[in-house]
C-alpha cells in the first residue's frame, strides 16, 4: 500500500488538539448511513482503512470504540455486531428522560421483559424503557407513561406512536399468518386491524386483504 509520507509525518507531529480520532472516524461511516442497521465488520475494516492511510499505523480496538459510542448514545445497538445511528436518536438523548429510580420501577413492574415480544435479561437480551406516548407529542417521563422493550423493537417504534407501531405489528402478523395458511390467527389480526379502520385510527397506514 502507498502511503504518502509527507502527509502521515504532518499529523504524526500534530498535538491531540485537531487530529482525527477513531471515535470521529466511526462516527463519520455511521452518518453516511442514517438509520440504516450497520453490521460492524465493514465499519472496522473501513475505519482501519482510513487510519492507516492518515497516520501510517493501524488503529487500536475500533470494536470498542463502537461499544463505547453505543454507551453514550450516539447509537444504538439492534443485535450483537449490529448498530444503527439515528440523529433524531441523538438530539433526544439530551432532553429529560426517565431517573435511575424510574427506570428500575419500569422494569420491575414488566418483569425485566421486552412487553411486545416477551424476550429479556434470561435470553440475554438488551432492554430500554421506552416512553409510550413520545416525548416530542407530549409525553412526559412518569411510571405511567413508560414501558420495557427490547433494543430491537424499541429501534422499530422510535418516535411513532404506539397505534401506529400497533398497527404496523399486526400487519405483519397478518401478512405471516397469510403466508402459513393460520386462519386463525388471520382473523385474529383481521379483527383488530378492523377495529383501527372502524374508529378511523391511522388510516395513513394503508391494510389490504
Amino acid at each position: 500500500m502507498l502511503i504518502n509520507r509527507a502527509l502521515i509525518s504532518r499529523y504524526s507531529n500534530m498535538s491531540g488538539k485537531g487530529k482525527k480520532s477513531i471515535t470521529d472516524f466511526i462516527k463519520e461511516y455511521f452518518k453516511k448511513y442514517p438509520n440504516q442497521n450497520v453490521q460492524h465488520g465493514p465499519v472496522v475494516d473501513w475505519v482501519e482503512d482510513k487510519y492507516v492511510k492518515l497516520y501510517g499505523k493501524k488503529p487500536r480496538d475500533i470494536w470498542r470504540s463502537i461499544r463505547k459510542l453505543h454507551e453514550e448514545g450516539f447509537l444504538i445497538k439492534i443485535k450483537k455486531g449490529v448498530y444503527c445511528y439515528d440523529p433524531e436518536a441523538v438530539v433526544r438523548k439530551h432532553v429529560d428522560d426517565f431517573t435511575k429510580e424510574q427506570k428500575e420501577e419500569i422494569l420491575k413492574r414488566d418483569n425485566y421483559k421486552c412487553v411486545i415480544c416477551g424476550r429479556g435479561r434470561k435470553e440475554g437480551v438488551e432492554l430500554h424503557v421506552d416512553h409510550i406516548q413520545p416525548k416530542y407529542l407530549g409525553g412526559k417521563s412518569i411510571v405511567e407513561n413508560g414501558q420495557t422493550l427490547c433494543a430491537q423493537h424499541n429501534f422499530i417504534k422510535k418516535t411513532l406512536k404506539q397505534t401506529e407501531t400497533g398497527k404496523k405489528m399486526f400487519i405483519r402478523l397478518y401478512e405471516l399468518a397469510k403466508s402459513e395458511g393460520n386462519k386463525k390467527l388471520m382473523q385474529f389480526c383481521a379483527d383488530i386491524l378492523e377495529t383501527y379502520e372502524r374508529h378511523g385510527i391511522n388510516g395513513h397506514i394503508v391494510w389490504e386483504r
